[in-house]
This record gives C-alpha cells, sequence and structure tokens, in this order.
C-alpha cells in the first residue's frame, strides 16, 4: 500500500532537488562537479521512480474503476506519463553519460534551457497529480490516507 504521505513526501523532494540542480547548474563550471553529477543522477532516479509508483498504483487502480469519467482521467495521466518519460530519456540521453556517471555538456546554454523546460515538465506533472489526481483516488476510495 502507498500512503499519500509517502507521494507527496516524494513529490517534495523532487521539487527540492529541482530547485537546488537548476540553480547549481546556472554556474557553467559548477556543471562539471561530482556533486552536480550525483544531484543530477539521484534527481533523474527519484522522478523515474515516482512516475513509475503514480501510474501503477494510482492510474493502474483507477483504469480499473467502474466510472468512465475516472477510467479516462487516469487514461490522461497515463497517456501524458508516457509522454513525459519519452522526453525525459531524451534529455537523460543526451547530457549525461551514465557509464561515466557524468554530465555531457557541450554547449551550457542549450543544457541549461533543455533542463529548465524539463524541470518545468516534471513540476507540471507533480501540480497535476496533487490537484487533480490525488482527490480523485480519494474521492473514489473514500480513504485519506492511503492509495490502495
Amino acid at each position: 500500500m502507498v500512503a499519500f504521505a509517502q507521494l507527496h513526501a516524494q513529490n517534495h523532494k523532487i521539487i527540492e532537488l529541482s530547485n537546488v540542480f537548476l540553480y547549481l547548474v546556472r554556474e557553467r563550471s559548477m556543471c562539471d562537479t561530482e556533486v552536480a553529477c550525483d544531484l543530477f543522477f539521484d534527481l533523474t532516479t527519484r522522478i523515474r521512480e515516482h512516475m513509475e509508483l503514480v501510474d501503477r498504483e494510482l492510474c493502474g487502480r483507477l483504469i480499473a474503476h467502474s466510472e468512465q469519467q475516472v477510467k479516462n482521467t487516469a487514461n490522461r495521466f497515463l497517456s501524458g506519463s508516457i509522454e513525459i518519460k519519452r522526453i525525459f530519456a531524451a534529455y537523460v540521453k543526451q547530457w549525461c553519460s551514465q557509464q561515466r556517471h557524468s554530465l555531457t555538456i557541450g554547449d551550457h546554454a542549450a543544457f541549461l534551457q533543455d533542463t529548465e523546460q524539463m524541470m518545468a515538465l516534471v513540476m507540471d506533472r507533480i501540480q497535476r497529480e496533487t490537484e487533480h489526481l490525488y482527490p480523485l483516488i480519494r474521492q473514489v476510495q473514500g480513504n485519506d490516507k492511503e492509495v490502495a
């Protein structure tokens, strides 16, 4: 079972790490530090894990609901998730070497722009989860503490 507190804690940590990472990488010299690389890999792992958890535990359960509106909401979130994951994978592939555990930045301005866009996409997703998905789960299940 997944508790809403766990989901909110994950969201909070992703937002916090995103803000710190964006602040850090605005300075080109910071991009090549071990701290920036560790932060990047921690952040990307947390984002992937959170999205998988939401897709599996929340959307997966809502898809099976009898009301069509609930199913439609779950389908929209899953469709959005597929697109975010595709964009996210391309972003990670372009800007890092997972084998060497390093960022590979040839054009800092382009990296910064892509990073800002990627983090904005993730923040938007978290906001939509909080404002639409979590309340829907609470309404459908009548449980204010746990998702399932």
